[in-house]
């Protein structure tokens, strides 16, 4: 039936352009008149179909390939860029206060089953009209007025400030006036990915609309960036085509130099390494892929990446490197022996490039999304170098659940020998691995137990190393009130999952106990402050509209003696 006052072509239209037609058409101006006549507007709800990205090689792509190339770039821009598009400045210590209720705004689409990244790996990823990377404003309509997309704030009414202080360490650092030093600043950020966003629309609930859409996140993440102005940037969950047609050619305008990790199978993000050009070298540059054909624990997509940078400073002798690791684990609470594997690998990754030729080994900056939180057996791994796991059950290994409902006990040992690793997270000489005839983890437990020494055997194979003495930029906790410090914040958790982990000097106040082989270690000299959970839901939790990622940025200060 043809309701008054709408034409007979327009019943013809499918019910979701009629709702377009109607609503959104009608916000911006339009007239159904105008629609009928081909003249589509193009809106964030409605853009259009995606167009792929066409910067891969044809040789680089076949129907059936499982992991992508990483993507190195220098940089190549003379000047910063400026955009039309982009916002007003505004202080990205502050964190405003407007009112997100959602009323009247349209749910995102629902996550589709078998969309599950942790259960259901290798189903084809379908890309969603969201606007694409290249377009930032609504392309004009002939007789109308160009229609921008919002990109800052839209009201001047006085919003309600969270301030993030720095806090500042220097004067506990010793005297550097005699001594050969380089300072330098480190950012671990995980910007939320696009496609990962509308797949969870639901942990986005308390937030409007408009301030989820990518044309409107972009720029206060680019400002965010630029603000904070620092010597090395780890990204996590930066989507594929978003860094290369619009985040790297924007750094790199910065002076950055960018390496990028794509994660592997179908999956659209990965992460990020930009450095300053005219603080480092790059010395090596090292993709780690998490994902094992033949072996079922390492089914997840999940990657790391390592770089290896060379200071540059005004003395001539050799100057220790750098060891830079960004990295971002399986979500899955319930998978904790995932975690610990994809660890496992990332850690004898590092030690295959940090080791110098003493037995020693250089600086450490080990940033991420551990998808872990403060306390639990993964960050208490990292930070001793040591965990005894008997008993352990897989859904407490990383603390993400108060009551955890992964109740299957932690194999003994947690991977299977053919991957090459051993318990001290060390790669093992091939010719070692084959020595040893493969066999099943229940065949090796079983042995074990009918042996009087077994139960030796088994509590030196139960426990995991890492040489490396690793402290956490953050104490988690603030000391004035003993409350948490807070890194992500939507409608579902308030946690802390996010770390910068680097090799503590000698005379740190928080140095961790010794590790089994000594390191050259970093001095902090400041950071900046985290926020509790009381103060990220007073302006309505993350993202906002000017914090655009579910996650806040981690920002720390090191020396370097040298």
């Amino acid at each position: 039936m043809t309701r008054q006052n709408e034409s007979p072509g327009y019943q013809m239209l499918p019910r979701h352009l009629q709702t377009v037609g109607g609503r959104c058409f009608a916000r911006a101006g339009f007239s159904r008149a105008s629609c009928m006549n081909g003249r589509f507007p193009r809106h964030p709800w409605w853009t259009g179909h995606y167009q792929p990205s066409t910067y891969f090689p044809v040789n680089n792509w076949h129907p059936q390939h499982i992991s992508r190339p990483y993507h190195y770039f220098g940089p190549h821009f003379p000047a910063i860029p400026t955009f039309p598009w982009f916002p007003p400045q505004s202080s990205w210590l502050h964190i405003s206060h407007f009112n997100m209720d959602a009323k009247g705004d349209e749910q995102f689409r629902k996550r589709k089953k078998g969309m599950d990244d942790d259960d259901h790996r290798g189903t084809p990823w379908t890309k969603r009209p969201y606007p694409p990377a290249s377009d930032l404003r609504v392309p004009p309509i002939p007789g109308t007025p160009e229609v921008f997309v919002p990109t800052g704030p839209q009201t001047k009414a006085k919003a309600a400030v969270v301030k993030r202080r720095w806090e500042d360490f220097g004067h506990h650092s010793q005297d550097a006036a005699s001594k050969e030093t380089f300072d330098f600043t480190v950012v671990s950020y995980n910007i939320l990915s696009q496609d990962l966003l509308e797949d969870n629309s639901s942990l986005y609930s308390h937030c409007r609309r408009p301030y989820l859409f990518w044309n409107y996140r972009l720029p206060n993440i680019l400002r965010e960036l630029q603000e904070m102005n620092a010597d090395i940037l780890c990204l996590q969950e930066v989507q594929e085509d978003h860094y290369q047609e619009q985040i790297k050619p924007y750094l790199e305008a910065l002076g950055y130099m960018c390496a990028y990790k794509a994660r592997t199978g179908s999956k659209p993000d990965g992460c990020a390494i930009c450095f300053k050009t005219n603080r480092f070298h790059l010395s090596l540059v090292k993709p780690v892929e998490y994902f094992r054909q033949n072996i079922a624990l390492l089914d997840r997509d999940n990657i790391g990446l390592v770089l290896m940078l060379q200071p540059k400073t005004r003395w001539g002798r050799d100057i220790p490197m750098i060891c830079v690791a960004n990295t971002h684990l399986l979500y899955n609470p319930r998978r904790g022996d995932i975690k610990l594997t994809q660890l496992a690998i990332l850690l004898a990754e590092i030690t295959e490039v940090a080791q110098i030729q003493d037995g020693r080994f250089c600086p450490i900056v080990l940033c991420g999304d551990f998808n872990s939180v403060p306390g639990s057996p993964l960050h208490h791994f990292i930070k001793t170098g040591r965990l005894h796991y008997e008993g352990m059950t897989i859904g407490k290994v990383s603390g993400q659940e108060k009551y955890p409902r992964g109740q299957r006990i932690l194999s003994i040992p947690i991977w299977p020998q053919s991957l090459g690793i051993n318990q001290k997270c060390v790669y093992e000489p091939p010719e070692k691995v084959q020595e040893r005839p493969e066999r099943s983890l229940e065949e090796e437990t079983k042995e074990k137990t009918d042996d009087w020494t077994a139960e030796s055997d088994k509590r030196v194979e139960s426990s995991l190393h890492h040489h490396f003495s690793l402290s956490s930029v953050y104490s988690h906790y603030f000391p004035d009130t003993g409350m948490p410090e807070i890194t992500t914040c939507h409608s579902k958790s308030a946690i802390t999952v996010d770390y910068i982990f680097y090799s503590a000097a000698n005379n740190e106040v928080c140095r961790q106990p010794g590790s089994d082989i000594p390191s050259n270690g970093l001095q902090l000299l400041g950071r900046l402050s985290l926020l509790t959970e009381q103060d990220l839901w007073s302006v309505n939790g993350l993202p906002n509209e000017t914090n655009s990622s579910d996650h806040l940025s981690l920002l720390a200060k090191f020396r370097l003696e040298l």
